[in-house]
């Protein structure tokens, strides 16, 4: 079942919030010092539809820590906040410019031209390789496929 989806912002209800956060660099390092909780990491993976084992992998983490700081309403450490915020970014603009999650989803896991063939899903571990696969989008948006 999907979230409520925010009217305003496009986000599921439960991410709006961040919706600042994501627009502004300094503002997006700023939350990501005080880290972002664990259950936002899971809001951000299913708006993602990526399962708990590909989050965990992403984060350089476990399936078990992440399920225990979830429960236990703990926040995530620098890092892997910056990369939760920064994908939840990826997940907004994927959704502007394929149209639907869904269809943002497929052409993570296909090998992407401008990515020198590789799996836009297999970059998104570093924060620049979320930056490329968001620069990549960036130029599907205006046809520039090269």
């Amino acid at each position: 079942m999907l979230a409520p989806i925010h009217a305003q912002t496009g986000l599921p209800a439960a991410l709006a919030s961040l919706e600042e956060v994501l627009t502004d660099a300094f503002a997006l390092v700023m939350q990501a010092r005080s880290g972002v909780p664990a259950k936002t990491a899971f809001a951000v993976a299913n708006l993602l539809q990526l399962s708990t084992d590909e989050l965990a992998d992403l984060l350089h983490t476990t399936t078990k820590t992440l399920r225990t700081y979830r429960e236990a309403n703990k926040r995530l450490a620098p890092a892997a906040s910056e990369q939760v915020l920064k994908l939840l970014a990826l997940a907004r603009q994927g959704s502007e410019v394929f149209g639907e999650p869904t269809a943002f989803r497929r052409w993570l896991a296909k090998p992407a031209y401008g990515l020198d063939n590789q799996l836009p899903l297999s970059l998104l571990q570093t924060s620049g390789g979320i930056d490329l696969v968001a620069e990549e989008v960036s130029r599907i948006a205006y046809g520039d496929f090269a």
